[in-house]
C-alpha cells in the first residue's frame, strides 16, 4: 500500500498527526510498519510477528527520570507489544504482549501529560515495547499532546520506509536503540534478520529529519562483537550524533537462555567500552 504524506506549508503538528493517523489506520489492512514486512490484515485480526491486532494498549504512563539527562523528567507512555524478541528485555512481559496493560484512552493521556509538563517535565516520550507497530495510536497521541510539548520517539529503529514517511515531522527527537553490532547477534538474541542494514538505514534517515540520540546498552560478552562495531560505524557515518552508552544491563526476562547474559557485565568491560568511545571521539551524553 502506497501512502502519500506530503503536507502543505504551515500545517500544525496536531493536524498533520491527525491526518497521518487516519492513513496509518487504513494501512493496517496490509501492515508493513516494521521491517518484517509481513503484510497481514490487522483490521481483520490477522497476526504478524508482533502479534498485535488493530487496537493499542498501554502498560505504563507516568513521569520517569531514568533516561538521558536532557530528556528528563519525561512523561513516558509505553505501548504494549513489540516486533522484536530481545531475550534480555527488561520489560519483556509487557513488551512481548500487545494484550498487556489497559486500553488506550488518548484524552486521558493528554491530560496527564499536560499536568506533567506544567509540573516541570521536559518531554513527552512514546515508547514500548515498540511504538512503531502502533502507528495509528501513536499519531493520535501525538495529535492530542500540547502543541508546546517536545515529543520523543523511543524506538528500536526497526521500522519500514512506510513508517518513516508517516512519522516525518511529528516527533522532535528520535531516541533510537542500536542494540547489536552484527546480524548474527541480532538473530540469536532478538530473532531479527538483516538487522544491520535496516537499523543503519533508519538512523541515517532520522539524523536528517529530527534530532537523533543513539543509545547502546552494553551487554556482557558483547564488547567486541557489538559495541566496537556500533561505535566504529557511528564514528564514521554519524560523527556528531549524540550517543548514550548505557551500562545498566541486568539479566532479565529470558537472558538465561544465553550463557553470557546470565550475569551482570564485568566492570572491566565498562571501562574498555568508554575508552573506545573516547578514542573514536564519539559525542557521549549522560
Amino acid at each position: 500500500m502506497n501512502i502519500t504524506c506530503l503536507a502543505p506549508p504551515l500545517v500544525s503538528r496536531p493536524a498533520l498527526a491527525r491526518s497521518r493517523a487516519a492513513a496509518a489506520r487504513n494501512a493496517l489492512a496490509e501492515c508493513r510498519f516494521c521491517a518484517h514486512d509481513c503484510g497481514v490484515n490487522r483490521l481483520a485480526s490477522a497476526l504478524g510477528p508482533c502479534r498485535a491486532g488493530p487496537e493499542c494498549r498501554v502498560f505504563s504512563a507516568q513521569l520517569e527520570a531514568g533516561d538521558e539527562l536532557e530528556l528528563i523528567p519525561t512523561f513516558a507512555i509505553a505501548l504494549s507489544g513489540c516486533d522484536l524478541r530481545c531475550d534480555f528485555c527488561i520489560t519483556g512481559l509487557n513488551s512481548w504482549s500487545p494484550r498487556s496493560g489497559e486500553s488506550l484512552r488518548t484524552e486521558s493521556l493528554a491530560q496527564k501529560a499536560g499536568v506533567a509538563l506544567d509540573n516541570g517535565a521536559k518531554t513527552v516520550m512514546l515508547l514500548g515495547g515498540e511504538p512503531t507497530i502502533h502507528l495509528p495510536a501513536a499519531l493520535e497521541i501525538a495529535a492530542a499532546m500540547p502543541v508546546e510539548a517536545k515529543l520523543v520517539w523511543k524506538t528500536n529503529a526497526h521500522g519500514s520506509s512506510q513508517a518513516r514517511e508517516l512519522l516525518d515531522g511529528i516527533f522532535d527527537v528520535w531516541l533510537a536503540d542500536y542494540k547489536f553490532g552484527n546480524d548474527a547477534c541480532a538473530e540469536r538474541l532478538a530473532d531479527s534478520h538483516d538487522y544491520t542494514r535496516i537499523l543503519r538505514e533508519n538512523l541515517l534517515w532520522a539524523d536528517t529529519h529530527s534530532e537523533l540520540i543513539v543509545r547502546h546498552l552494553l551487554m556482557p560478552g558483547h564488547l567486541d562483537c557489538c559495541w566496537r562495531h556500533v561505535a566504529e560505524w557511528l564514528a564514521k557515518e554519524l560523527p556528531r550524533v549524540k550517543v548514550s552508552l548505557r551500562a545498566g544491563f541486568w539479566p532479565a526476562w529470558h537472558s538465561a537462555r544465553h550463557s553470557e547474559l546470565r550475569r551482570p557485565r564485568p566492570c572491566g568491560e565498562t571501562t574498555r567500552a568508554f575508552q573506545l568511545a573516547a578514542a573514536l571521539g564519539l559525542n557521549l551524553i549522560p
